[in-house]
């Protein structure tokens, strides 16, 4: 069976993947699992908090895009990133200058959040036809305060951060330039091409963490719908999701208009999925702290996944594909 290019589908995921996960160590807290963003290790009062991830879809600032990509992982745990192990595979006839130019991103944005380097590995290899850097993060948070995606219960709210598609916006106007060029304004390619710096949820959940909340998940691959599904499989509930107040700005669906594309479906960096109680006080603690966000839906009992949009209401399906890959 051929794979589509993007996330491998959860079907796929179940039969192939987890089926061979087969040793459970009394040491892990929490193991691998479907939308899971981080595996967690007990050290005793505190624990380990691991997650990794590769950036595949852009060579541009593919640097920043992996660490913010780990960072975030880490912080939806509710854990406190310390370290990054980063692979990077270079293709022939790569220069010096790209892997120093991706070293700086990252370099620069570790001294920034006090995160050491530990180690890793860098190559030029000819399985690889592009730039792809896959980093590891290390994190550590006290056991009782870990946060995962699979602890949303029936009855609690949902909330956005941010808006949906910033990473994606930002890629597609980085990578697609000259074509959006003659489609959209300069002033709204500059404001999209900017969104890049706004790819961190660690403030995010710093807050969502004082304000207490049941999960975290970012929202990254798959984009919001994805990490919808991902949230409500892991904690084994249902959903209902109003489209309308899901926050996503113009510019982004200006951009996704040009491509034909489901901003919904568009890989998210920036955006983060929170589970808690207490939804409007959680959005107005965020608003304290200059954090835009809205009470999107709620969880339900069962496994029924809506999503509503006016008087048309319909189910959410498994996660596809990326909208980017599309274009890219």
């Amino acid at each position: 069976m051929e794979m589509e290019t993007g996330k491998v589908p959860e079907n796929i995921l179940k039969r192939s993947v987890f089926k061979k996960l087969t040793v459970k160590r009394p040491e892990v807290l929490v193991h691998s699992g479907i939308g899971e963003d981080c595996s967690v290790l007990s050290t005793g009062d505190d624990v380990i908090v691991l997650s990794t991830d590769p950036i595949t879809g852009t060579t541009k600032d593919i640097g920043k895009l992996a660490f913010h990509v780990t960072a975030n992982d880490i912080a939806s745990a509710g854990a406190e990133l310390i370290g990054i192990l980063l692979t990077i595979l270079l293709p022939p006839g790569s220069g010096e200058d790209e892997l120093k130019e991706i070293m700086k991103d990252v370099s620069e944005l570790a001294q920034a959040h006090q995160v050491e380097i530990l180690g890793g590995h860098t190559e030029v290899s000819a399985a690889v036809n592009q730039a792809l850097v896959s980093m590891t993060g290390v994190g550590r948070a006290a056991k009782d305060a870990v946060i995962t995606t699979g602890g949303l219960k029936p009855g609690q709210e949902l909330v956005v951060t941010k808006w949906i598609g910033l990473e994606g916006t930002s890629i597609l106007v980085k990578e697609k330039e000259e074509e959006l060029a003659r489609h959209l304004p300069a002033d709204l390619l500059e404001r999209a091409r900017n969104f890049s710096d706004c790819l961190s949820v660690i403030p995010d959940s710093r807050v969502a963490v004082r304000a207490g909340v049941s999960a975290m998940h970012d929202v990254t691959e798959g984009g919001i719908f994805g990490a919808l599904w991902e949230m409500a499989a892991a904690s084994g509930v249902g959903l209902e999701v109003d489209l309308k107040k899901i926050p996503v700005r113009q510019e982004t669906i200006e951009v996704c208009e040009v491509f034909d594309i489901n901003p919904y479906m568009l890989i998210s960096s920036g955006a983060m999925l929170i589970g808690t109680e207490h939804g409007s006080r959680l959005v107005e603690e965020l608003k304290k702290n200059g954090i835009h966000s809205a009470v999107v839906g709620y969880a339900t009992e069962g496994n029924d996944r809506i999503i509503r949009n006016g008087e048309e209401r319909r189910f959410l399906e498994p996660p596809k594909a990326d909208e980017l890959f599309r274009v890219l």
